[in-house]
Parts: C-alpha cells; structure tokens; sequence
C-alpha cells in the first residue's frame, strides 16, 4: 500500500469518530443547566441593574492659580434593586469611588450606601430595614448623587447613609408621606471620631430619630421634603437638625430651596474642630452649622437645560466659658452650568459647569484661630448617566 493509499485509509476510519465526537459534544451541552435556570428568568423583569456615574475633564484653580487639569470619576455606584415578591422590595448601592472598609458600629463597609429590605405591607404602610439613606429632609440631599455637582457644607460631611428601621405612611390621595427612622448615629464608634473629652462618657446606644415629611400641592406644582432629627452623640450629648427642602414646578421652570440648621453640642461635622485644632482643642463643643441652598432650572427645550446652583453655609462656635456662639466662617458655593440631552430615548447628558467655592473668615476666627479667606473653583465638562444595565 503507498503512502496516498494509506492517507485515504486512516482518513475514512476518522470521519466516523469524529462524527461521534460532535455528536457527544452537542449532547453533553445540552445536559448543562443555564446560569439563571429557566424558572426564575421571570424575576429578572423585576429587577434593575443601574450604573450611576459622573466622569469630567476639570481644570481646577486656587486662590486664581491654575493647579491642574484631569480626567476624574466622580462618581460610579452600582446599583441592583427590584421585587422578590409581591410585598418584598430589596435595594442595593455601592459606591466604588469610597474606601471599601467596613466600619465598627455597622460592620459593613461605608462604601455601600444601601442594602436593605422594604415590606410593602398595603397601599399605606411600609416598613424599611438594613442600610438606609437616611431620610434627611431638602432636596439637594434627596437628589441621585450624580446629579450633584458640589455638596454644602452639613451634606458633605455627614453620614448620610445608616444601619436601622423604618416605617412610612402615605395618605390615601398619595400627595403626603410621613416616615420615621431609627438608626444608628454613625458608622464609626465614639473614639474613632471624637478625642477625648472630660466629663464626656460614650452612649451605650448612640442613636438617630428621623421624621420626614414628604408633600404635593397644587397638582404636584408645590412640593415639600421636610424633617427633624435628634442625634445621640454621647451621655448627655446631642445633636438637633431641621431640613426645610422647598420645590416649585413650571413647565420650563424649577426652583427648590433647602434651609438646613444643624446645632451639634459635640462637632459632629468636624468643620470646627479644624479650625479649633489650632489652639490645641481636638473636638469643638456647642457649634452651629446653617446652610441656605437652591437650584434654578430653566429648560431651553427637550435637550438642553440651563441651571444654577447657589450655597450659603454658616459655621458658629461657643468658645469655653462664653454665653453665646461667635460665627467664624462663611462659605458661598456657585454653580453655573448647561446639561443637554444628546439621546431621545436614553437618560444621559452631557454638562458643562464652572464650580466655585469662597471661603471669608471673621476677624474673630483670623485673630483667634489663625484663619484666612481663601477659594477654589474648577471647569468642568463630563457626562452623567443612571445606565440602565438590565
């Protein structure tokens, strides 16, 4: 037999077993279970999956001097939330532009800003457990946090999202909601925060209770996201905070207004305690936070939106021994901008803003704490998107 015979030879005795090979390939495939069994596809149409991000290019500036410029993800929180069940909702974020370290009063990491369970008992009641944003009042606060260019002053340095329960309650016409939390304080325990302090002792339960008070009038032309909360810092030691958000909505037109008043008898914020830190006293005690802010929104057409945003945040003290605060700084906050909206069927935009902050110190706080006026400001021109994954 010459060698082309026996090619041909070894070349029909293949076929056959290869034949069966693919034969056994296709049918073992088909034994294989799907990652998501066929059964429970149907939960997927109650589920989101949703990608928060803020990315921008920004040159940024201090004092009028030109620092920098840089690509930054401002932010980028991933987001899973739909039904189990008929009454059963869950809700999960993480933020990946945060530290991932799990905090000692929560034990979960502060980088996840919800996971939590919401029990629809009927059309009125709902009872709410696990890591909450905590139902702070206004509507800076209340916005997705990639909507926010710049926070004020009490938002930015708060804790803002704790471990706890709640319950809501809307009326029958749906146009108020009344909910009220109890929480944790913070994240961290008392000695991760504060320094040590005489006569102050650690509260056993450090705790926050939240009323809110959410209202529509006038066809949903006059809204309202109202609350007070009182925080348990430490034996004896508390912190009260009211959060007046006011909104009005015109066919091109929106404005909303938040007051916020935060009077802390440990500084909480920690704003201060920077200053105080100067003359040797770690953590400031009787200190007033007062925060005026507001959006203006005037939508050109469909695409484009032009807005303003404008801060005002107070910041007071109680040197030891005196009868009343002494206001020490004034930060105003300015925003102009435009969004627009690229895509008809597709919530993403692209921004352009110019972001500043100034920061005047009274003569007081210049002479007794060394403080001097300073600012910042940086352009920015980026996208936002809530990307709807699933």
């Amino acid at each position: 037999m010459n060698c082309k015979s026996k090619l041909m030879f070894f070349l029909l005795l293949w076929l056959p077993l290869t034949a069966v090979a693919q034969q056994q390939e296709d049918t073992s495939y088909s034994i294989y279970k799907p990652i998501v069994p066929v059964s429970k596809q149907t939960l997927l149409a109650n589920v989101d999956v949703i990608a928060n991000m803020q990315m921008s290019f920004q040159n940024e500036f201090e004092d009028g001097t030109y620092i920098r410029s840089r690509f930054v993800m401002n932010q980028f929180r991933l987001e899973i939330k739909g039904k189990v069940h008929e009454k059963v909702y869950f809700r999960f974020r993480d933020r990946y532009t945060r530290t991932v370290v799990p905090q000692s009063i929560d034990n979960i990491s502060r980088s996840t800003d919800l996971a939590y369970l919401r029990f629809d008992v009927d059309e009125h009641w709902k009872i709410y457990g696990g890591k909450l944003c905590a139902d702070w009042g206004g509507y800076e606060f209340d916005a997705n946090p990639i909507d926010i260019y710049e926070y004020s002053d009490i938002i930015e340095y708060a804790d803002n999202f704790l471990v706890g329960a709640g319950v809501s309650y809307a009326l029958n016409n749906k146009k108020h909601e009344f909910t009220l939390q109890l929480l944790n304080a913070r994240t961290a325990n008392f000695f991760e925060l504060y320094d040590t302090i005489p006569g102050i002792q650690e509260a056993r339960f450090p705790f926050a209770a939240v009323l809110n008070w959410r209202g529509s009038f006038f066809g949903g032309k006059f809204n309202t996201i109202w609350s007070y909360s009182i925080f348990r810092e430490a034996e004896y030691e508390y912190m009260n905070y009211f959060a007046l958000g006011n909104q009005y909505k015109g066919k091109k037109f929106q404005v909303e207004y938040d007051f916020k008043w935060s009077d802390e008898q440990l500084d909480r914020k920690g704003i201060v305690s920077s200053f105080t830190d100067n003359i040797g006293i770690k953590t400031a005690r009787n200190v007033r936070y007062v925060s005026h802010w507001t959006r203006l929104d005037y939508h050109l057409s469909n695409k484009v939106n032009l807005f303003f945003v404008g801060m005002l945040d107070d910041a007071y003290w109680q040197e030891p021994q005196a009868d009343s605060r002494t206001k020490l700084r004034q930060a105003w906050g300015y925003i102009p901008g435009v969004e627009v909206y690229p895509f008809k069927n597709l919530n993403l935009k692209v921004f352009g803003a110019f972001i500043g902050r100034k920061y005047n110190y009274t003569d007081y706080a210049k002479q007794t704490l060394g403080m001097t006026n300073h600012d910042n400001y940086r352009i920015s021109i980026g996208i936002i998107s809530p990307l709807v994954i699933l």
